[in-house]
């Protein structure tokens, strides 16, 4: 019925299997198999050429293979060996202490072949093959349960032939080509692409010893891989590490955007040789499937003069419903609905009509009612056709979120905005949680390390979620989030299952578990010092930042914990890459000089004189006051209050932040006296060329790096303020999103505290109206300054500073 070319070949390792000993092997595994036609036989293995000889050899016996995705544990097994009451199971070596305990579960007893225990010998005549009809079960594949349990899809002999005739007929693959198996087979998508077609044109299937991008790029070399077939996750992986090298060159980067202008693929492979050669040079297609391409990187590696083929389906399509003919790719739609297949559109709905639609569900004849009426299938998928008949996937119409406004929210279409924000996040799931857009954030820690990111979740919060949030409406906004230290739970071709996301969330919590502590004096004295600081249980795995909850702060005083206490500084990079209790344990354990324990406090730590970039000219802020006051006035009607609530000592001027325009706003407002002995903190990203250096340091600009070394920041900003000079510092650490105060960050409150220095509360109001965040001019209005009585420092704690500060601020505002 479905027969093996006779120019087909398998590679594994340094092994080379022709169409002869793939036939003899077939017959090897058929013949340990004692079962009647349609009897189930479950296959669980990872790709090898075993899995192919017991998949055709089960066929031959005139079976119905099953097969389980490999890294399935003992209970999802379990499930499908109790559903579909195998006669036999292949499996793996590796993989067999798992089917024991899944029978162990099940407490049945199931004949097991192990591939590895077979022997290869002592069959010399070929297997008789059972005859089989068109409309006869061929597989049972198990969805992968993005929407709940899996359930055993029938696919028949008919609508297997109805894909690979399909295919073949657009002539895209013939037995010259060669295939790299990255895929597992067990899924439908690979089985057709990656194991049936390659095999029935009489192509060469290679078999991957280990699942790495290298590993999978250097097997293209070796072998002159002509197609590969993956995942978008693949291609994301491959286009993050070639952008990664051409974005680093302002020669490659303009090359390329010219490139892409020109769209010319015959010259852009010219001009990318090198990349080509990277994939062996004998690239023809890569194919993409099993969830949607993100466009902008089909569009990118279109440019460097790869061919992108993306194709649609489902386990109960067979799986292919449509794919791009090579002729004429359209990037951003899933191509044209293949020969014999029909699709409609209804209520914004995918249904599709064919050869290649299922039987039905194994055992669920009320879950196939569900999803085939009038011989129409219906796909969950949300969609459109264009005028020449290609499809687009917009969605999956169960994942859809419905805010209580009414608003559709597609959680893909977010998900994939934020994933182009930053290359510090690996995955994200959005969710709805209190009536609003909640996020489940998994970063790419080693990205972070190499970034010298210390305080993950203010990076992500602004760098990342803040910067989505900006562009776009308001009920699309991401309001919460939560960052993970594990991946998300994922379906093998890396489909979010989304029904698994709240109990997903629920086993993020920290709970109380046995682990075994390291026998360490260092691990012991740091346990109790962050078991008092956090106020929570301590583990040896437990994540300083995201178990633990250290804020920048925090993680100031633990780097002058260890000082005092080990005699080692632990500098702001390597307290980001030793990111548990036990590697930070470890860490000094080995490093350290001492363990002497002694009181740490900021009075200390501000006694360190350290060295500051600026000069104390007066000039250049007097002539930008004179400069920008009348203007002010004239177009802002630019009002000071309070002048008279500003010490005659120095103080820390502690504004809301409303505007890019409020430090011009305070140098127009502050009298001369004052102004000239006034310095503003600023982050030092937005002062790194030499001529914003320059026009820091004369204009009485500190610039500190607040995310990535708090502890000098601080020392910065206390050695001006000993020096007897003003410090402006925005207690929100950013400009308002929406008008109203963000919440106030604590460390002004600490420098006042430490140093005996007043805080001047001081009102910003009216600039944001005027210039809000994401406009480009400010627009003409009314901005009052209002310096309000100041906040003494003494007998009161830094957080009655702060609320203090706080709540004076939101009265005047």
């Amino acid at each position: 019925m479905i027969y093996i070319h006779k120019d087909s070949q398998l590679i594994a390792g340094n092994k080379i299997i022709n169409h002869p000993q793939i036939e003899k092997n077939i017959d090897i595994f058929s013949s340990k198999l004692v079962i009647k036609k349609d009897d189930r036989v479950c296959i669980f293995s990872e790709n090898r050429p075993e899995w192919i000889y017991s998949f055709f050899g089960i066929w031959k016996k005139g079976g119905i293979p099953v097969p389980i995705d490999f890294m399935s544990v003992e209970e999802e097994v379990s499930y499908i060996l109790g559903d579909s009451e195998p006669s036999y199971i292949f499996c793996s070596k590796e993989r067999y202490p798992t089917v024991e305990k899944a029978l162990n579960i099940l407490k049945k007893d199931i004949p097991v072949i192990i591939f590895e225990d077979l022997k290869t010998e002592g069959i010399k005549e070929s297997i008789r093959e059972i005859t089989v009809s068109e409309e006869d079960t061929a597989v049972i594949l198990y969805t992968s349960g993005t929407t709940g349990p899996p359930k055993g899809v029938m696919l028949s002999y008919k609508n297997l032939l109805s894909n690979i005739k399909s295919i073949h007929e657009t002539e895209i693959a013939d037995s010259s080509d060669k295939t790299i198996a990255i895929l597992p087979f067990h899924h439908s998508y690979p089985l057709m692409v990656s194991m049936l077609v390659p095999l029935t044109l009489g192509a060469t299937i290679i078999f991957l010893e280990k699942l790495s991008s290298e590993e999978i790029l250097n097997l293209m070399k070796k072998h002159k891989v002509s197609i590969l077939i993956g995942v978008p996750r693949l291609y994301t992986l491959f286009h993050r590490k070639i952008f990664e090298k051409i974005n680093s060159n302002l020669i490659t980067r303009t090359l390329f955007n010219i490139t892409k202008t020109i769209n010319n693929q015959s010259l852009s492979r010219v001009i990318f040789s090198k990349v080509h050669k990277t994939f062996g040079g004998n690239i023809k297609y890569f194919v993409s499937g099993g969830a949607k391409l993100d466009e902008d990187i089909a569009k990118d590696l279109w440019a460097l003069g790869f061919k992108i083929v993306e194709g649609y389906g489902l386990t109960e399509t067979s799986p292919i419903v449509s794919f791009n003919p090579p002729e004429k790719i359209k990037l951003g739609s899933v191509g044209k609905p293949i020969k014999g297949v029909h699709v409609k559109i209804k209520d914004g709905e995918i249904i599709v009509k064919g050869d290649n639609v299922m039987k039905g569900y194994y055992k669920k004849p009320e879950k196939t009612a569900e999803v085939i009426k009038d011989g129409w299938l219906y796909t969950g998928d949300l969609g459109y056709l264009d005028d020449e008949g290609y499809l687009y996937v917009t969605g999956r119409k169960k994942d859809i979120i419905v805010l209580p406004t009414g608003k559709n929210i597609n959680p893909e279409e977010i998900e994939s905005k934020i994933l182009k924000v930053s290359d510090l996040v690996k995955e994200v799931a959005v969710m709805m949680k209190d009536g609003q857009l909640f996020a489940l954030v998994y970063p790419d820690f080693q990205k972070i390390s190499q970034s010298g990111v210390l305080n993950i979740e203010e990076t992500i919060k602004w760098n990342v979620i803040d910067k989505y949030n900006l562009t776009v409406p308001d009920y699309k906004r991401i309001y919460r989030f939560k960052i993970v230290k594990r991946e998300l739970p994922k379906t093998r071709l890396g489909k979010i299952r989304r029904f698994l996301l709240d109990r997903f969330l629920e086993e993020e919590k920290v709970i109380k578990r046995e682990v075994k502590e390291p026998d360490l004096e260092e691990y012991r004295i740091l346990k109790e010092y962050l078991k008092k600081v956090s106020k929570k249980d301590i583990y040896p795995d437990s994540h300083i930042e995201l178990d633990l909850g250290l804020d920048s702060l925090e993680k100031v005083e633990l780097q002058a914990f260890i000082e005092k206490t080990f005699g080692i500084e632990i500098t702001d990079q390597q307290l980001s890459n030793l990111q548990t209790v036990e590697e930070l344990s470890r860490y000094i354990s080995e490093k350290k000089k001492k363990i002497e324990f002694e009181e740490i406090n900021w009075k200390k730590l501000f006694e360190k004189e350290v060295k500051i970039d600026i000069k104390e000219t007066e000039l250049p802020v007097l002539i930008l006051k004179k400069v920008t006051k009348p203007v002010f006035k004239a177009y802002f009607s630019l009002e000071v209050k309070g002048l008279e609530n500003i010490p005659s000592e120095n103080f820390i001027l502690a504004p809301n932040h409303q505007s890019l325009l409020d430090g011009f706003f305070l140098i127009a407002s502050l009298p001369d006296k004052n102004l000239v002995d006034t310095y503003f903190l600023a982050e030092e990203i937005y002062f790194r060329s030499p001529l914003r250096k320059l026009l820091a340091k004369y204009f009485h600009i500190l610039t500190v790096n607040i995310n990535r070394d708090l502890k000098l920041s601080l020392q910065k900003t206390a050695t001006l303020l000993k020096k007897g000079k003003n410090v402006v510092i925005f207690p929100e650490g950013a400009r308002t999103r929406d008008g109203k105060l963000l919440p106030f960050k604590k460390s002004f409150a600490i420098l006042s505290k430490e140093l005996n220095i007043p805080v001047v509360p001081v009102a910003i109001k009216g600039a944001y109206n005027v210039f809000p965040i994401g406009s480009r001019f400010p627009k003409p209005g009314k901005v009052t300054i209002t310096f309000l009585k100041p906040v003494y420092p003494e007998g009161k704690t830094e957080d009655q500073i702060v609320n203090e500060t706080y709540t004076e601020i939101s009265k005047n505002i």
